[in-house]
């Protein structure tokens, strides 16, 4: 590396690549943007003179192969996750991939096999870990102030939120499912995470489509393809239970008719103290001389923002070596509730998990 600056290369220049560029180029002190490539060719070239990325590769295989690329981040649609990612791994790339890690468990086993023999780092972007009421919710559980979790509710209602109807997003072979995969993985990675990684055992669960098919609850998100297709869910309901006896209840939708605020939620319920997030509003709910009390929860002078935490983070552990704290084992945990999820609400039982890699 160059003067122990890390040189990135991005696969993908659309909206989620345009983030990562705009995020890391806060941050040339530690890295250099190096290349970057996407299958529509003048929209790379276009980031690569925005951002004054050195280089625009042809291809996702000339960018992962060329030897001034130390790290590659990859933004492109579920389905090629994977792919790259075993692909940059095997180059002796690290990694910085978006969610879901892979398209199904056995892509993310795939991924978990291919860092432990590469050695790389490969992390989840997994950006409202960051968010600072999750990280003074994590604070005060780490502290034992919740006493033992057992049970958390957490999801995330969009009421009219169908994104590119007809595009990737809506293909079960592109995507891997709908707002379960889309969604919902952050809300399950932001429940286990708070109740401090208990290993899931088993999962019961239902998904459904009742307004995507009819080409209802189209969100803003996307480019439609009126000529494309929907065969994935708009609503995903699931209980997943730990090994230690905990239960985490999960509830996403695309498109719903309740009453929502649109804004992601958790609840967490423990023995001594619970918490709650809904959107912006945190508090940590407890009880003293026989009252409950709820105490708001506040953000600290001069917060950075959660994706400039992100990429410090991704940084971090590729100049010290270190894991990641959303790292292969994270994404294989989400990747396999997603499957068994599925898989439950086609057999209506429930599924045990299987954790052999």
């Amino acid at each position: 590396m160059n003067s122990q600056k890390i040189r990135l290369g991005i696969i993908g220049a659309g909206a989620i690549g345009n983030v990562h560029l705009s995020t890391f180029s806060q941050l040339t002190d530690s890295i250099i943007l190096q290349g970057i490539t996407d299958a529509y060719l003048p929209l790379a070239e276009q980031r690569a003179t925005e951002y004054k990325v050195h280089q625009v590769f042809n291809s996702a295989e000339d960018l992962i192969h060329d030897s001034n690329i130390d790290a590659v981040i990859i933004g492109v649609p579920n389905k090629w996750h994977a792919p790259l990612a075993l692909q940059a791994l095997k180059a002796g790339k690290h990694v910085l991939i978006e969610k879901p890690m892979g398209i199904d468990s056995e892509a993310a086993k795939e991924i978990v096999r291919a860092q432990r023999d590469s050695g790389r780092i490969v992390m989840v972007a997994h950006q409202m870990r960051w968010q600072w009421q999750i990280q003074q919710i994590k604070e005060q559980v780490e502290k034992g102030s919740l006493g033992k979790i057992y049970h958390a509710k957490t999801g995330w209602f969009r009421r009219k939120g169908i994104p590119g109807w007809g595009s990737w997003f809506t293909t079960k072979s592109e995507a891997g499912g709908g707002p379960l995969i889309d969604i919902g993985v952050h809300m399950l990675d932001l429940g286990l995470y708070l109740m401090g990684n208990p290993k899931p055992v088993s999962v019961y669960g239902s998904t459904y489509a009742e307004f995507g098919p009819r080409k209802k609850g189209i969100g803003t998100w996307g480019t439609p393809n009126w000529n494309g297709q929907y065969d994935v869910e708009d609503l995903a309901t699931a209980l997943i239970k730990m090994e230690d006896g905990s239960t985490l209840s999960l509830e996403v939708s695309w498109a719903v008719h309740m009453a929502t605020s649109n804004n992601p939620f958790i609840h967490l319920m423990g023995s001594e103290g619970g918490a709650s997030l809904d959107g912006n509003s945190a508090k940590i709910l407890t009880e003293q001389f026989d009252r409950a009390i709820d105490l708001e929860l506040t953000p600290k002078d001069l917060e950075e923002d959660e994706r400039i935490q992100l990429s410090k983070h991704f940084i971090e552990c590729i100049l010290e070596e270190k894991q990641p704290i959303t790292s292969v084992m994270s994404g294989l945990t989400n990747n396999l509730i997603l499957d068994a999820i599925y898989e439950s609400s086609k057999t209506g039982r429930e599924v045990i998990l299987d954790w052999e890699i």
